[in-house]
């Protein structure tokens, strides 16, 4: 129990004191993660509303596929992204294995199908709401979708939070695309794995501790978020 408190302790120091390879490492997690979910953003919005306002003979197969690539495993998403930029694979020449930009691309993956995937469900449920106005109004698709989109604001930018808790918390992917290297690709996920296999339970602890006070701050947003929303549709 002493020892359990006493590396509680030295992680809050750390945290406190602001360490500077504890502050380099959550930097850097930030960045990664926020550039992922902004990727995930410009590619599963437009997916999403697509298909929450087509109609097309395969439609619903699609949104199967989308929904069931929400639980893609990490690690085979990892395995797949490293067999395309690993030397013999077909994007090998761009050298991005074990850099920050592949762990860009690697939480890209894991993350765009959710935005879609709630965007979708967002959309389609307004446009079931609007369908008769926008007739009525002869709305083209193109506008009604900008409207949708808007007016479920509230809704996808809760989407994009539950991206980007899962891209801060991911780390099966990033560690084998990005190959925990120290001041390079070293996240806070890669990180706590790795200090407490050594037994430096301080660090580990210290972002643990940060990454928990993360998903309680983006809770906290959106409940905020769906406040907003209530009171918008009030």
């Amino acid at each position: 129990m002493d020892n359990f408190a006493a590396a509680f302790l030295a992680a809050f120091k750390l945290i406190v004191g602001l360490d500077s390879e504890l502050v380099e490492i959550v930097a850097l997690s930030l960045q990664i993660s926020l550039s992922a979910v902004l990727c995930a953003a410009v590619i599963g919005l437009p997916i999403g509303a697509a298909l929450g306002v087509a109609r097309f003979p395969a439609r619903q197969a699609v949104v199967v596929v989308l929904n069931a690539f929400m639980g893609l495993p990490p690690v085979v998403a990892g395995l797949v992204i490293y067999l395309l930029l690993s030397r013999a694979g077909p994007l090998g020449d761009l050298g991005l294995l074990f850099t920050p930009s592949a762990m860009v691309i690697a939480q890209t993956v894991l993350v765009t199908p959710i935005i879609a995937a709630l965007t979708r469900q967002t959309v389609e449920d307004l446009h079931a709401e609007y369908a008769e106005q926008f007739r009525s109004l002869s709305v083209g698709p193109v506008q009604a979708t900008a409207t949708l989109l808007w007016d479920g604001r509230y809704s996808l930018f809760t989407g994009l939070l539950a991206g980007f808790g899962r891209a801060i918390a991911e780390v099966g992917a990033v560690i084998i695309v990005g190959g925990n290297i120290n001041h390079v690709t070293r996240v806070m996920t890669t990180t706590i794995a790795l200090e407490t296999s050594k037994g430096n339970l301080e660090l580990a602890l210290g972002l643990g501790i940060i990454l928990i006070l993360l998903a309680v701050l983006v809770n906290a947003a959106v409940m905020s978020l769906r406040g907003l929303s209530a009171q918008a549709n009030w």
